[in-house]
C-alpha cells in the first residue's frame, strides 16, 4: 500500500493517536477526511494539514449515535464515491468495575468502540470490492487480547474488534481487501481522561501507565507502516506488550500476573 494520493478517511481524528494518524498520512500526501465529535478541534487539525499543502476535509459526527454514522458514511460516499482506505480509530475507554457500570454504559462503549466501526465498513467495503482494492484498519487494544480490571466492556468492545475485522480479512482476501488491526498498548494521550464511569460520567484523570506510554506521534508512524506492509496484526507500545505473550503460552503466569496488576 501506498499511502501517497490515496483518499484517506480517520476517525477519532481530533486528538490522540487519531490526530497524528492524519499529520503521519499528511505528510506521505494522502487526501484525508477526518472525523470526531469535536468540530472546532477538527478544523484546527484540518489548518493544520492544509499548512502541509495537504487535502483535508471535516466530516464531524457522534459514533455514539447509530444514525449519525450511517448518514455520515453515506454522505462522505456521496461526496468522494469510494474510499481507499478507512481507519476505525475513534473510541471510549472505561474506568469502572462490572457491578457499577450500568447497561447504558456498557451500550454505548460497544457503539462508539464496535459497532460504528462495523458500520462505516460495511458502508465501504462494497465499493472496494467493486474496485478490487482497498484497506480498512481499525484500533483495538492490548485488552482486547485479555481481560482487565475496571474495563470490562472496554476489553469486549476491543475483543469483539479484532474478531470481527479478522473475519473480514478472511472473507476478503480474494476480493484484494487488506484488512489491519492495531493493537496499542499504552499511549500517551488523553484516553484514561476521557474514559467514563460506570454511571457514563467522565473520568477526568490521567493514569500512571499512560502518562509513561510511547507517544501518539510513535504509535501512529507504526501504525501507518503496518498498513503499509500489509500487517494483518501491529502490537504497538512497550515492556506492557509482554502480557500478550504471556497471556498466550502462560496463561496460569498471567491469571497470578493480571490480578495483582494497579488497575488504574
Amino acid at each position: 500500500m501506498i499511502i501517497k494520493g490515496k483518499t484517506v478517511w480517520i476517525t477519532g481524528a481530533s486528538s490522540g493517536i487519531g490526530e497524528q494518524l492524519v499529520y503521519t498520512c499528511a505528510r506521505r500526501g494522502a487526501k484525508l477526511i477526518i472525523s470526531s465529535n469535536q468540530e472546532t478541534e477538527l478544523n484546527t487539525v484540518k489548518k493544520n494539514c492544509e499548512k502541509m499543502g495537504v487535502e483535508c476535509f471535516v466530516t464531524p459526527f457522534d459514533l455514539s449515535k447509530p444514525k449519525e454514522v450511517n448518514d455520515a458514511g453515506i454522505a462522505v460516499l456521496e461526496k468522494f464515491k469510494s474510499i481507499d482506505v478507512l481507519i476505525n480509530n475513534g473510541g471510549i475507554s472505561q474506568r469502572a468495575t462490572v457491578v457499577d457500570t450500568s447497561m447504558e454504559t456498557i451500550r454505548k462503549i460497544m457503539e462508539i468502540n464496535f459497532m460504528s466501526a462495523v458500520t462505516l465498513s460495511k458502508l465501504v467495503l462494497p465499493g472496494m470490492i467493486e474496485n478490487g482494492t482497498g484497506v480498512i484498519a481499525a484500533t483495538s487494544s492490548i485488552t482486547g487480547k485479555f481481560g482487565f480490571p475496571l474495563r470490562s466492556a472496554y476489553a469486549a468492545s476491543k475483543h469483539a474488534v479484532l474478531g470481527f475485522f479478522e473475519t473480514l480479512r478472511l472473507e476478503n482476501k480474494a476480493n484484494n481487501i487488506q484488512v489491519t488491526v492495531a493493537i496499542p498498548g499504552r499511549v500517551q494521550t488523553d484516553i484514561s481522561v476521557n474514559a467514563v464511569t460506570g454511571k457514563g460520567a467522565v473520568y477526568g484523570k490521567m493514569d500512571d501507565g499512560q502518562s509513561g506510554g510511547i507517544s501518539a506521534e510513535d504509535c501512529a508512524e507504526q501504525y501507518i507502516k503496518a498498513i503499509e506492509k500489509n500487517k494483518k496484526e501491529v502490537l504497538i507500545g512497550g515492556k506492557e506488550l509482554m502480557m500478550v505473550h504471556i497471556k498466550r503460552f502462560f496463561p496460569a503466569l498471567f491469571n497470578r500476573m493480571a490480578t495483582k496488576i494497579k488497575a488504574t
